[in-house]
């Protein structure tokens, strides 16, 4: 049950990320490594991590999702800007 926060991130990887596909093993120490499928087979990404170093890890390749933000989550983040004193 553990690698379900793996896998759905690999997921968001893959979806970010056209052209390449990304795969999850996991070792039998219980820790996680990236592997991305190229043409002449499996390339390991990076070392075998835990979990929440896995996770973030995956979420910082490829090309990341620009968030949208509402015009009144704009307006409340100008708001939190501390003004210099006079």
């Amino acid at each position: 049950m553990r690698s379900t926060r793996a896998a759905a991130a690999i997921s968001r990887l893959n979806s970010r990320s056209e052209g390449r596909h990304y795969l999850l093993s996991a070792t039998s120490s219980g820790l996680f490594k990236l592997q991305e499928q190229g043409e002449e087979g499996l390339n390991a990404l990076g070392a075998a991590l835990p979990l929440d170093e896995f996770v973030r890890f995956v979420d910082s390749l490829g090309p990341q999702k620009i968030r949208r933000i509402t015009k009144n989550d704009a307006a409340f983040a100008r708001q939190l800007v501390r003004k210099p004193k006079a």
